[in-house]
Protein backbone atom coordinates (compact mmCIF):
# COMPACT_ATOMS: atom_id res chain seq x y z
CA UNK A 1 0.00 0.00 0.00
CA UNK A 2 1.71 3.05 -1.21
CA UNK A 3 1.25 6.54 1.01
CA UNK A 4 1.84 9.58 -0.62
CA UNK A 5 4.05 12.50 0.43
CA UNK A 6 3.62 15.58 -2.25
CA UNK A 7 4.83 18.93 -1.98
CA UNK A 8 5.78 21.26 -4.49
CA UNK A 9 7.18 24.43 -4.63
CA UNK A 10 4.19 26.11 -6.58
CA UNK A 11 0.74 24.97 -5.08
CA UNK A 12 -0.23 21.60 -5.21
CA UNK A 13 -3.46 21.33 -6.39
CA UNK A 14 -6.03 18.69 -5.97
CA UNK A 15 -6.36 18.11 -9.52
CA UNK A 16 -2.44 17.18 -9.68
CA UNK A 17 -2.17 15.35 -6.24
CA UNK A 18 -5.12 13.28 -7.66
CA UNK A 19 -3.26 12.98 -10.89
CA UNK A 20 0.02 11.68 -9.00
CA UNK A 21 -1.75 9.51 -6.93
CA UNK A 22 -3.75 7.85 -9.41
CA UNK A 23 -0.37 7.00 -12.17
CA UNK A 24 1.93 6.40 -9.03
CA UNK A 25 -1.02 3.49 -7.39
CA UNK A 26 -0.42 1.57 -10.34
CA UNK A 27 2.87 0.65 -9.62
CA UNK A 28 1.40 -1.09 -6.87
CA UNK A 29 0.55 -4.45 -9.02
CA UNK A 30 4.31 -4.79 -8.39
CA UNK A 31 4.69 -5.05 -5.17
CA UNK A 32 4.05 -7.93 -2.63
CA UNK A 33 0.96 -8.02 -0.24
CA UNK A 34 1.45 -6.59 2.93
CA UNK A 35 3.95 -4.21 1.38
CA UNK A 36 3.89 -0.61 2.81
CA UNK A 37 5.88 1.99 1.10
CA UNK A 38 5.63 5.94 1.03
CA UNK A 39 6.02 7.89 -2.46
CA UNK A 40 7.79 11.26 -2.04
CA UNK A 41 6.62 13.62 -4.76
CA UNK A 42 8.58 16.59 -5.38
CA UNK A 43 7.06 18.71 -7.72
CA UNK A 44 9.20 22.15 -9.26
CA UNK A 45 8.64 24.93 -11.95
CA UNK A 46 11.44 26.60 -13.33
CA UNK A 47 11.72 29.90 -15.13
CA UNK A 48 11.67 29.02 -18.24
CA UNK A 49 7.82 26.84 -17.46
CA UNK A 50 9.98 24.06 -17.51
CA UNK A 51 8.40 21.67 -14.82
CA UNK A 52 10.07 19.21 -13.29
CA UNK A 53 8.57 16.10 -11.48
CA UNK A 54 11.14 13.63 -8.77
CA UNK A 55 9.60 10.73 -7.40
CA UNK A 56 11.71 8.34 -4.38
CA UNK A 57 9.90 5.45 -2.92
CA UNK A 58 12.34 3.81 -0.43
CA UNK A 59 11.47 0.33 0.58
CA UNK A 60 12.97 -2.32 2.21
CA UNK A 61 14.92 -3.92 -0.07
CA UNK A 62 15.15 -1.49 -2.88
CA UNK A 63 15.13 1.87 -2.82
CA UNK A 64 13.03 3.95 -6.48
CA UNK A 65 13.99 6.52 -7.94
CA UNK A 66 13.46 8.71 -11.43
CA UNK A 67 12.70 12.47 -11.87
CA UNK A 68 11.57 14.05 -15.39
CA UNK A 69 11.41 18.07 -16.76
CA UNK A 70 8.78 18.54 -19.30
CA UNK A 71 6.95 21.68 -20.53
CA UNK A 72 3.63 20.49 -19.36
CA UNK A 73 3.84 18.63 -15.54
CA UNK A 74 0.90 15.96 -16.43
CA UNK A 75 3.39 14.33 -18.99
CA UNK A 76 6.06 14.64 -16.47
CA UNK A 77 4.41 12.53 -14.17
CA UNK A 78 2.90 9.94 -16.68
CA UNK A 79 6.43 9.65 -18.24
CA UNK A 80 8.04 9.63 -14.56
CA UNK A 81 5.29 6.80 -14.34
CA UNK A 82 6.83 4.93 -16.80
CA UNK A 83 10.40 5.00 -15.57
CA UNK A 84 9.96 3.78 -12.58
CA UNK A 85 7.35 0.49 -14.07
CA UNK A 86 10.69 -0.01 -16.25
CA UNK A 87 12.76 0.17 -13.21
CA UNK A 88 10.70 -2.04 -11.31
CA UNK A 89 10.62 -4.41 -14.65
CA UNK A 90 13.96 -4.63 -14.91
CA UNK A 91 15.35 -5.28 -10.71
CA UNK A 92 12.41 -8.39 -11.37
CA UNK A 93 14.08 -9.74 -14.06
CA UNK A 94 17.46 -9.32 -12.44
CA UNK A 95 16.78 -10.77 -9.13
CA UNK A 96 14.52 -13.78 -10.88
CA UNK A 97 17.57 -14.17 -12.71
CA UNK A 98 20.03 -14.28 -10.09
CA UNK A 99 17.75 -16.57 -8.22
CA UNK A 100 17.35 -19.07 -10.84
CA UNK A 101 21.25 -18.91 -12.10
CA UNK A 102 22.38 -19.04 -8.69
CA UNK A 103 23.57 -22.85 -7.93
CA UNK A 104 25.08 -22.66 -11.65
CA UNK A 105 27.25 -19.71 -11.29
CA UNK A 106 28.63 -21.11 -7.79
CA UNK A 107 29.50 -24.28 -10.52
CA UNK A 108 31.02 -22.20 -12.79
CA UNK A 109 33.06 -20.10 -9.80
CA UNK A 110 34.35 -23.16 -8.68
CA UNK A 111 35.52 -24.91 -11.76
CA UNK A 112 36.91 -21.50 -13.06
CA UNK A 113 38.93 -21.59 -9.71
CA UNK A 114 40.40 -24.33 -10.31
CA UNK A 115 41.68 -24.10 -14.11
CA UNK A 116 44.19 -21.42 -12.68
CA UNK A 117 47.15 -22.29 -15.02
CA UNK A 118 44.92 -21.50 -17.96
CA UNK A 119 45.19 -17.93 -19.08
CA UNK A 120 41.87 -17.92 -20.37
CA UNK A 121 40.26 -17.87 -16.56
CA UNK A 122 41.10 -14.49 -15.97
CA UNK A 123 39.29 -13.46 -19.61
CA UNK A 124 36.32 -15.30 -18.54
CA UNK A 125 36.09 -14.12 -15.13
CA UNK A 126 36.20 -10.65 -16.14
CA UNK A 127 33.64 -11.08 -19.18
CA UNK A 128 31.11 -12.77 -16.26
CA UNK A 129 31.53 -9.71 -13.54
CA UNK A 130 30.65 -6.03 -13.95
CA UNK A 131 34.25 -5.48 -14.72
CA UNK A 132 35.53 -4.23 -11.51
CA UNK A 133 38.93 -2.09 -13.01
CA UNK A 134 39.78 -0.69 -9.97
CA UNK A 135 39.53 -1.14 -6.11
CA UNK A 136 40.59 1.27 -2.92
CA UNK A 137 40.48 -0.02 0.63
CA UNK A 138 39.41 2.88 3.20
CA UNK A 139 37.95 2.11 6.83
CA UNK A 140 35.45 2.96 7.17
CA UNK A 141 24.38 -2.86 4.46
CA UNK A 142 23.89 -6.52 3.50
CA UNK A 143 23.67 -7.34 -0.46
CA UNK A 144 26.83 -8.34 -3.25
CA UNK A 145 28.30 -6.49 -5.67
CA UNK A 146 25.75 -7.02 -8.33
CA UNK A 147 22.61 -6.12 -6.20
CA UNK A 148 24.49 -2.37 -5.42
CA UNK A 149 25.96 -1.83 -8.79
CA UNK A 150 22.16 -2.40 -9.66
CA UNK A 151 20.44 -0.50 -7.04
CA UNK A 152 23.01 2.55 -7.89
CA UNK A 153 21.90 2.58 -11.60
CA UNK A 154 17.96 2.26 -10.49
CA UNK A 155 18.93 5.08 -8.48
CA UNK A 156 20.98 7.04 -11.27
CA UNK A 157 23.88 7.63 -9.43
CA UNK A 158 27.63 7.25 -9.36
CA UNK A 159 28.04 5.80 -6.38
CA UNK A 160 26.30 3.29 -3.93
CA UNK A 161 27.52 2.32 -0.02
CA UNK A 162 26.51 -0.96 0.78
CA UNK A 163 27.34 -3.54 3.36
CA UNK A 164 28.89 -7.01 1.75
CA UNK A 165 26.72 -10.00 2.61
CA UNK A 166 29.52 -12.31 2.84
CA UNK A 167 32.08 -10.18 4.55
CA UNK A 168 29.98 -7.99 6.34
CA UNK A 169 32.42 -5.13 5.55
CA UNK A 170 31.01 -1.83 4.11
CA UNK A 171 32.08 -0.95 0.48
CA UNK A 172 31.13 1.27 -1.95
CA UNK A 173 30.60 0.51 -5.74
CA UNK A 174 30.50 3.72 -8.19
CA UNK A 175 30.55 4.19 -12.21
CA UNK A 176 33.04 5.58 -13.82
CA UNK A 177 33.89 7.98 -16.56
CA UNK A 178 34.78 4.65 -19.13
CA UNK A 179 31.26 3.27 -17.99
CA UNK A 180 32.76 0.25 -16.02
CA UNK A 181 32.01 -0.28 -12.29
CA UNK A 182 34.43 0.36 -9.50
CA UNK A 183 34.80 -1.38 -6.16
CA UNK A 184 36.16 0.44 -3.01
CA UNK A 185 36.33 -2.00 -0.08
CA UNK A 186 36.79 -1.19 3.67
CA UNK A 187 38.69 -2.62 5.96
Amino acid sequence: MLDFNIRGETEVTPAIREYVEKKVQKLERYFTEGANATANVNLKVYNDRQTKVEITIPMKNLTLRAEERHEDMYAAIDLIVDKLERQIRKYKTKVNRKFREKEGVAAFLQSVGKEKNNNEEETVNEDFEFQVVRTKQFDLKPMDQEEAILQMNMLGHNFFIFTDSESEDTNIVYKRKDGKYGLIETN
